[in-house]
């Protein structure tokens, strides 16, 4: 098997080391990459100083028909990106098939914003003093961007990145995961081959403690945008702009809090949690995975949930009608198992708890989506991003008393809730603390499926507003400004 050739400067070249990438669902080896030198590293990076030259030797025009072509290669290769991404990431064939899908659709709206990308011109006789001045706006582009993407959304998740900063004329270093960094090849090819100048777009795989560390220290990268866990994310906050303040856009995660009232249709309640914590295995960071019930209709919820949680189907990623494939390493199953320890001692397990290794499960990382009861709302599995279908329900006195609860949190990415009553709905929406949030959404009360022209961010430990989605609330984040005065 061949490997997958790194992406310096406009040329594909290869390095003494490869890595294998295995599928989570059995093992088998699915591809193999070639993993960046130190000196590659640099030279992705001092290219794209090159490339954003070039870059700024182009019309806005091309900059989008750059992407246009990038979101067509897309979707007339969807198929078999659909099953690679399946493959090396583990995620049922569904789901990939609608991943690649908002990929090209995110470039193809940062295309769109090729024509919107204009400065203002603002009246400054506001005071006595300012009286026959005239304020000028104008956005330049920062210059080299390093893209630091995640295992769970490989293909999307590039996408916002690559086409907000491309259609804004900067460059991009890529660096995608080591887990699922395949998906990220084929997108390279299909960016080479609609005719992106050399040095623009650049792509090194390997691990993040040596070349995304690298990276992150490079003198040449302007800006960056990371996806991935906390810890990680406020230290690129804090470390990345070691020469001059430098834009850093992350998504740290989080821990999403969904309330039920004693008012909600519980089969609907039951059917959006379920669906939102377990799906895609619970590793998103938009996951439900803590919820406060009201008294009275908490027993009744909590027997749902786990009628419905037990009705899934585990199994073949690629296989129609699984809900559920395997999670992506060793690592979250220990910190799948470790968690179920701790709920076994401290609560109730109400269903899952386990990982599964009969028959088709024996190769593969495969555990059961879990339900607990009983925990205190000040367990640590009520406040620790796990990142594995995992759910924790809890009983609270009142609606009320289930936000503040919702609230107490250190992150704020998503939170939904479900209730009838039009003032509990008032309620929520005026004192969650969250940056997505939902009502009486049965498709998963936080599941991130928002529409692409919408922001998508979090607030507290979650990370930066806007982070993510497409078209007007993305790009600029990728453009600074100038203000200019005029006088007559």
């Amino acid at each position: 098997m061949e490997p997958q050739k790194i992406l310096v400067a406009g040329s594909w070249e290869t390095s003494p080391q490869v890595r294998d990438i295995r599928s989570p669902f059995d093992g088998r080896v699915v591809g193999r990459t070639y993993v960046a030198t130190a000196d590659q590293v640099e030279r992705a990076a001092s290219g794209s100083i090159e490339g954003f030259a070039r870059m700024r030797g182009l019309g806005a025009w091309e900059r989008a028909g750059i992407l246009r072509t990038t979101a067509h290669q897309i979707g007339a290769r969807r198929e078999e990106l659909a099953a690679l991404l399946s493959a090396e990431a583990g995620k049922p064939i569904r789901d990939a098939r609608t991943e690649i899908d908002r990929g090209a659709l995110t470039f193809r709206l940062s295309a769109e914003e090729a024509e919107r990308m204009i400065g203002e011109t603002i009246p400054l006789d506001l005071a006595p003093a300012s009286k026959g001045r005239l304020g000028i706006t104008r956005r330049f582009p920062v210059g080299p961007i390093l893209g630091i993407s995640p295992f769970n959304f490989p293909f999307a998740l590039m996408g916002g990145p690559v086409g907000g900063a491309l259609v804004a004329g900067n460059t991009v270093v890529l660096k995608p995961s080591s887990d699922a960094p395949l998906s990220a090849v084929l997108l390279a090819r299909a960016i080479k081959d609609a005719g992106i100048p050399d040095g623009v777009f650049n792509m090194v795989m390997g691990p993040g403690e040596s070349v995304g560390a690298e990276l992150q220290e490079n003198p040449d990268v302007a800006g960056i945008t990371f996806t991935g866990s906390s810890e990680v994310g406020m230290q690129v906050f804090r470390s990345f702009a070691t020469s001059y303040p430098k834009p850093v856009i992350v998504e740290m995660g989080g821990k999403n809090p969904t309330i039920v009232s004693r008012h909600a249709d519980l089969e609907k309640a039951a059917e959006g949690v379920m669906r939102s914590a377990f799906g895609l295995g619970g590793q998103k960071c938009s996951a439900n995975s803590r919820v406060y019930v009201e008294s009275p209709v908490h027993d009744e919820f909590v027997r749902l949930l786990v009628e419905k949680t037990k009705a899934l189907k585990v199994g073949d990623p690629t296989v129609r009608g699984i809900f559920l494939g395997p999670i992506i390493n060793q690592r979250s199953v220990d910190t799948f198992l470790a968690a179920c320890a701790e709920a076994k001692r401290d609560g109730k397990i109400e269903v899952g708890g386990e990982r599964l290794t009969d028959g088709e499960y024996a190769k593969g990382f495969y555990v059961a989506p879990t339900v607990v009861s009983g925990l205190p709302p000040t367990h640590r599995l009520f406040k620790d991003e796990l990142f594995v279908p995992f759910v924790a329900v809890t009983k609270v006195d009142s609606f009320a008393a289930g936000i503040a609860l919702a609230n107490e949190s250190d992150y704020a990415l998503t939170a939904g809730c479900f209730t009838e009553d039009e003032a509990e709905i008032r309620t929520f929406l005026d004192t969650i603390h969250g940056g997505v949030i939902y009502v009486n959404r049965r498709a998963g009360s936080t599941t991130g499926a928002w529409p692409m022209v919408q922001p998508f961010g979090g607030w507290k430990r979650s990370g930066t507003t806007g982070k993510s989605g497409g078209g007007l609330y993305y790009v600029p984040q990728y453009l600074r400004e100038q203000s200019r005065t005029v006088v007559d």
